[in-house]
């Protein structure tokens, strides 16, 4: 049976309603990088970063899976699935789908402040200031900082080596290293990208079939041409 990979970015979840970074109404318009993303913004004013990431949190859990999340987790019934994700919420797992890598961090957990892998989940949406981790030091939320190691990069790498069909959802292709990923497809991988933009695909461009919607409509659409196929 074929194995696939998913690999979702920010457009994914933007059909939920979660607000994306890059966009023209997106945080870092009203944000700077410096100061709530980065580790010297959370050792310079940990109110303001802890702040930041509560709000994000309590926006993401007021959101639902959308069509996508749901197709996704829906082909494990009929395929071997792995998804690789860029995106910090739980959507992927409220959908019901069981093998989900985040490479940025989870916004439902907070971390150790010396071990990056040292996860607690985070109660509610709300982390409190002062709150410590087991090890002793302070909580803060497991988000990988601009400036850090993506630590489980070699791992995504890995998932994406073993695609059979390998799916992109959602994303630029512009945020290294995660964009990277394609290298590790294997070569007489076909690659489905859905998005309704129109990225540059570079040495990619013979072997993409560009699905030109947006992700609630056009994963729906390329889960049921798969299924067809079996």
């Amino acid at each position: 049976m074929k194995q696939i990979v998913v690999f979702t970015g920010a457009g994914v979840s933007a059909d939920s309603g979660i607000s994306t970074f890059r966009d023209a109404d997106g945080y870092w318009d009203r944000y700077r990088i410096e100061d709530v993303c980065t580790h010297e913004a959370i050792e310079r004013n940990r109110a303001l970063v802890i702040d930041f990431y509560n709000q994000r949190r309590k926006e993401v859990l007021s959101k639902q899976p959308n069509a996508a999340h749901m197709a996704i987790a829906e082909l494990e019934k009929y395929f071997p699935v792995e998804v690789v994700t860029q995106n910090i919420d739980d959507l992927h797992e409220r959908a019901g789908s069981t093998q989900v890598t985040h490479l940025h961090g989870e916004i439902t957990k907070l971390r150790s402040s010396i071990d990056e892998l040292a996860t607690v989940p985070c109660e509610g949406w709300e982390q409190k200031l002062d709150t410590h981790h087991p090890d002793g030091s302070l909580l803060r939320p497991y988000i990988v900082f601009f400036g850090e190691g993506v630590p489980y990069f070699p791992k995504a790498c890995s998932i994406a080596s073993t695609a059979d069909i390998f799916i992109v959802v959602g994303t630029s292709l512009n945020v290294y290293p995660a964009a990277s990923l394609l290298e590790y497809v294997r070569e007489d991988v076909p690659i489905y990208f859905v998005d309704p933009g129109q990225p540059q695909f570079g040495i990619w461009r013979n072997r993409i079939t560009h699905i030109q919607k947006r992700a609630a409509e056009g994963v729906p659409e390329l889960c049921e041409m798969l299924k067809r196929q079996l």
